[in-house]
């Protein structure tokens, strides 16, 4: 039939299926996760285990606007402005929503949680920082597994905008 679109890796998790459905390209990376080094957090032990820049290995994070929970997929190096991100789907103001709220609504684990495949559909806004990289790294379900993707076609499959969320 068609042939593959991505390389084989980890195996199967909603984010890699969203993606085959949607016949977008894509790589997997995997690495031993560990909690040996966890206060520099899940993103930075991808980028260091995958010897990828903390610039374009992004996570995701999701807040609440006290009408409806967005996410916000940022560099690893830095952090999310709550405000941007408020501004980018607009809402007047957002706080980080509550890990047990993100891990339901997701699907995921903290520190596995990626934008795509989620249990829940929600806007998704990426740093326009992604835009500079032909592949940026994001979650692919689990701690460990890792889903290499253009930027651009990340938006398009999520239905997702670009704007400046992430600080440095």
């Amino acid at each position: 039939m068609g042939k593959k679109k991505h390389e084989k890796g980890a195996g199967s998790t909603p984010a890699t299926v969203q993606l085959e459905q949607a016949g977008i390209p894509f790589k997997t990376y995997e690495y031993a996760h560990s909690n040996d080094h966890m206060d520099d957090g899940y993103g930075v032990e991808a980028a260091t285990k995958l010897g990828f820049d903390e610039h374009q290995v992004f996570k995701t994070l999701m807040a609440d606007t006290g009408s409806e929970r967005v996410v916000g997929v940022v560099p690893v190096s830095g952090h999310m402005d709550l405000k941007a991100l408020a501004a980018a789907v607009g809402a007047k103001k957002a706080s980080m929503a509550d890990p047990k709220v993100a891990m339901r609504e997701s699907g995921y684990v903290v520190g596995g949680i990626s934008p795509l495949g989620q249990r829940t559909h929600h806007k998704t806004v990426l740093d326009e920082s992604a835009l500079q990289y032909s592949e940026i790294l994001l979650s692919g379900g689990k701690r460990g597994f890792s889903i290499g993707i253009n930027p651009n076609d990340l938006l398009k499959v999520l239905d997702g905008v670009a704007a400046p969320i992430g600080t440095r």
